[in-house]
């Protein structure tokens, strides 16, 4: 049985807090890819445009090495960024060290990154948050509750265990974001599949989740299945 965790991790070694102090909002929204990849240190940043930020001045901090615009979405405007990571941030964020997935973008302030996060039960988390304050990283837990379990398979929208873990890392790795921030390919390879059964998981939950949402439709038996 998996659990929900918010949470806010506090360092001074923590990229992009010093952008959030700097801005009129003190705030930005980020994906990365840290719990899937050690060196993972291309971020994509999501930016107020009432922050008034331009690439240049991006460009300008010293821990940002390269930056991309990549235009605006959900009314934000949107850049990719490479980052010098501090060693301790590499290393805390291990992803052989523990598994999560991302439930929604990381929200950075100028105290810190909150980040709402579906680890496989507390003893996970709390090994991360170990882990994390062994490299000097405070953890404050802000709120933890446990999932529903599945029964017979299947959860209370309908959807089999196998389609609710590929939507869940689609959504949580930017797959549904605008642009898309991961390829089906990547998505497949995370869980071990081919490709193809990857892209049927996907298209197989969504039409689940629509019926369940939009409520029952006349059953259509297909000629093969």
């Amino acid at each position: 049985m998996t659990i929900t965790t918010e949470f806010v991790i506090r360092s001074p070694s923590l990229p992009l807090v010093t952008l959030a102090q700097s801005i009129p909002s003190n705030q930005i929204e980020c994906v990365h890819g840290l719990c899937r990849e050690r060196t993972a240190r291309v971020f994509v940043v999501y930016l107020n445009p009432d922050d008034d930020v331009s690439e240049d001045e991006l460009a300008a901090f010293d821990e940002i090495v390269d930056v991309t615009p990549l235009g605006r979405a959900s009314g934000k405007d949107v850049y990719q960024v490479t980052l010098k990571l501090a060693d301790v941030v590499s290393d805390a964020f291990a992803p052989e060290r523990f598994t999560a997935s991302q439930v929604e973008p990381t929200i950075v302030t100028p105290d810190g990154w909150y980040e709402k996060k579906i680890f496989q039960n507390y003893n996970a988390f709390n090994g991360m948050r170990t882990r994390c304050e062994s490299y000097g990283i405070e953890v404050e837990l802000v709120s933890i509750s446990q999932n529903p379990p599945q029964n017979n398979g299947s959860s209370r929208y309908g959807l089999t265990e196998r389609q609710q873990e590929a939507l869940q890392l689609a959504i949580s790795q930017g797959y549904y974001e605008s642009p898309r921030q991961v390829s089906t390919e990547e998505l497949a390879e995370e869980m071990g599949i081919s490709q193809p059964s990857m892209s049927s998981l996907l298209r197989r939950g969504e039409r689940q989740l629509l019926t369940s949402a939009l409520g029952s439709q006349p059953e259509v038996k297909a000629l093969s299945e």
